[in-house]
């Protein structure tokens, strides 16, 4: 496997791939990996010649009082995984060399972004989607892999590849869960062992929308209740928002007509985790 540390460098190699006829495969990432970024790296695998992790603590997505600075990092854990799961080539950039000192342009998506967490992390799409997009310069992939964890994130990215015309198709892997239900997260390394069963709170509650859905229940105020509750009997755990919206536009719903995703974001203790299920009716 190639390490690359330089955009330069990562850009020339990708340009000479491509020029050789290889179809490029990209998973992008923060770092801190698990199996739920293994996953990722075999869909990849398994749709390219060539794949490209990415390793990027992107700063341009956090907030001023979020945890850019203490977010977990291991870069010889991440090289192991990536070698085991036969990636090609590891990005792993420096912040300097990806942001110019004097960095003025953004992508900023205005609609699907409105909401969720969106709504909780003002900008932080902003930084997310600038970023995908100078990554995707960089690896020039045919095929870009991202969790459908990050449900929010993976139609956001969908719709700025479709508005601006980048020949990349997004596949989207399914959510990863530990035995317990709950989804894995690098930020789950914050959870203190009392924090950390409690968690399971996320995947009860989406698992009570979809029992009442299921039992006929159409209303989705009476699913975020039914939500709501499960996560209220965590003492550990506090909502940031759980919502039901539209799994495409993302706007707010009222009776589930269609596929509706029922997304939250819960601080247990300090960390923030998100979770979400589509609901079909």
């Amino acid at each position: 496997m190639q390490i690359l540390t330089t955009p330069r460098a990562m850009q020339d190699a990708a340009l000479t791939l491509r020029a050789a006829g290889r179809r490029i495969g990209v998973v992008p990432t923060m770092g801190f990996l698990h199996e739920g970024h293994a996953s990722l790296i075999r869909l990849a695998r398994a749709r390219a010649d060539v794949v490209i992790v990415t390793l990027f603590v992107n700063p341009a997505q956090f907030g001023p009082n979020e945890d850019l600075s203490r977010y977990p990092r291991d870069f010889e854990r991440d090289r192991a995984l990536c070698e085991a799961e036969g990636a090609d080539i590891l990005f792993a950039p420096g912040a300097d060399s990806v942001y110019a000192a004097d960095a003025s342009v953004w992508i900023d998506e205005d609609r699907l972004s409105r909401g969720l967490c969106g709504a909780s992390r003002p900008g932080h799409f902003r930084g997310v989607c600038t970023v995908v997009a100078k990554l995707f310069n960089l690896t020039q992939p045919h095929v870009a892999v991202f969790g459908e964890k990050d449900a929010q994130q993976l139609r956001i990215l969908r719709r700025m590849v479709r508005d601006l015309d980048i020949p990349v198709e997004v596949v989207a892997g399914p959510t990863v869960r530990e035995t317990d239900g709950l989804a894995m997260s690098s930020r789950n390394a914050y959870l203190s062992p009392e924090e950390r069963l409690q968690a399971t709170c996320l995947r009860r509650a989406l698992d009570a929308a979809a029992s009442r859905l299921a039992a006929g229940e159409r209303s989705a105020a009476a699913l975020r209740a039914a939500m709501a509750e499960v996560i209220a009997g965590a003492p550990l755990a506090r909502a940031d928002y759980i919502e039901i919206v539209d799994d495409e536009t993302l706007e707010p719903v009222t009776l589930i007509g269609r596929p509706a995703l029922a997304a939250m974001a819960v601080f247990v203790g300090r960390t923030r985790l998100i979770d979400n299920a589509v609901l079909r009716p």
